[in-house]
């Protein structure tokens, strides 16, 4: 069995993803968590941010997610960072871990958190749930296949959240623990690098595959050209660099 005690790994989002991946890490026995989001708790998160309860409404989400997850592991190391992922702050924030999840509720920090973790060299496993479909997908830390081989860039429109399209409960708990279970991987040594498990919760179909890396990715690619994090690539609805 493998001994986690001695990893870090950095949350990115403390909601629907966030929460559920985070108490299976804990429970798996990693070490140290470090939980970055600016939110608070609202009453309509609590069918999906498991962490909380109606008592929580209005707190702040980090310290609210700590107390309960060191409740659930009296030895886990909590590192609060009451921040969203910014330009400014990115990759000075990701460098401190092995491993980032990112379960955030917009494009623009995924790309960010991508880019970040690419310059960083930290392997990152991104996810996203919306009504009934979510998808979570592992990247290495050297290279391709990578969040922009398969996305390509922020939206030139504006697309909808969860918040905004609805997202199922249950089917964000699948998610989050398909995420986690990569994760665990990558901490374990095993090649998931590439992996793109996708769910619908309306016919319960699920599918694991590894992607190819895209040849003109801006940030994997052959000629990759993001080599440092400029604010004006995470603005929703201008597209700069695909």
């Amino acid at each position: 069995m493998t001994d986690f005690r001695s990893a870090r790994v950095l949350v990115v989002g403390v909601g629907g993803l966030g929460c559920p991946a985070a108490i299976a890490l804990a429970r798996a026995g990693v070490g140290t968590l470090g939980l970055a989001d600016d939110d608070v708790v609202d009453v309509s998160n609590l069918h999906r941010q498991i962490l909380f309860d109606a008592d929580d409404v209005g707190r702040p989400k980090v310290p609210a997610a700590a107390a309960r997850l060191r409740e659930l592991a009296k030895d886990l190391v909590i590192e609060a960072h009451e921040t969203r992922l910014l330009p400014a702050n990115a990759v000075s924030l990701v460098e401190r871990y092995d491993l980032v999840i990112e379960g955030s509720d917009n494009f623009a920090t995924k790309f960010l958190a991508a880019d970040a973790c690419a310059i960083a060299r930290r392997p990152i496993v991104h996810a996203a749930a919306v009504r009934w479909h979510g998808t979570t997908l592992a990247v290495g830390p050297n290279g391709g296949p990578c969040y922009r081989c398969l996305f390509e860039d922020v939206p030139l429109e504006n697309a909808p959240n969860c918040a905004e399209a609805g997202v199922v409960g249950p089917m964000v708990g699948v998610i989050a623990a398909a995420q986690a279970d990569l994760a665990l991987s990558v901490l374990a040594g095993e090649d998931v690098f590439g992996e793109l498990f996708t769910f619908d919760g309306k016919s319960l179909a699920s599918r694991r595959r590894r992607i190819p890396r895209r040849k003109g990715c801006p940030l994997c690619g052959d000629g990759a050209r993001i080599h440092d994090i400029e604010p004006k690539r995470y603005v929703e609805g201008v597209c700069t660099v695909a």
